[in-house]
């Protein structure tokens, strides 16, 4: 299930379309912004349960978010976890990581050539 919601919200975000609505029963808003400001674009992006060893599935599939572009991802796989560690990775393969970032609070991650930040 937790495959299909992944790629069903890639795709969702690959046409623009509305991401369905899996949201946890808390009623937390789980969506963030992701804002590319660097000068490359950014290939892959991963969010996973800050409590996961492991990266989740890439959101962006075969899209791709190119510079001075943003995409909003619904960061909610059902479990009401608001914890996240996010992940994405540049044109050139360089990684920008945030490490237990409240999506339940957070609504936009800045993502430039030397860091990213989170707001």
């Amino acid at each position: 299930m937790k495959n299909a919601f992944a790629l069903m919200a890639a795709a969702a975000v690959a046409v623009g379309l509305p991401v369905p609505s899996y949201a946890a029963n808390d009623g937390q808003n789980r969506r963030v912004t992701v804002e590319n400001v660097a000068n490359q674009s950014i290939y892959y992006f991963h969010a996973s349960p800050a409590t996961s060893t492991t990266w989740e599935e890439d959101l962006l599939g075969s899209s791709t978010i190119p510079s001075g572009n943003s995409k909003v991802f619904n960061i909610d796989n059902g479990t009401n976890e608001c914890f996240y560690d996010l992940k994405v990775t540049m044109a050139n393969g360089k990684e920008h990581i945030q490490r237990r970032v409240n999506v339940c609070t957070v609504s936009r991650w800045v993502v430039g050539e030397s860091g990213n930040t989170v707001q």
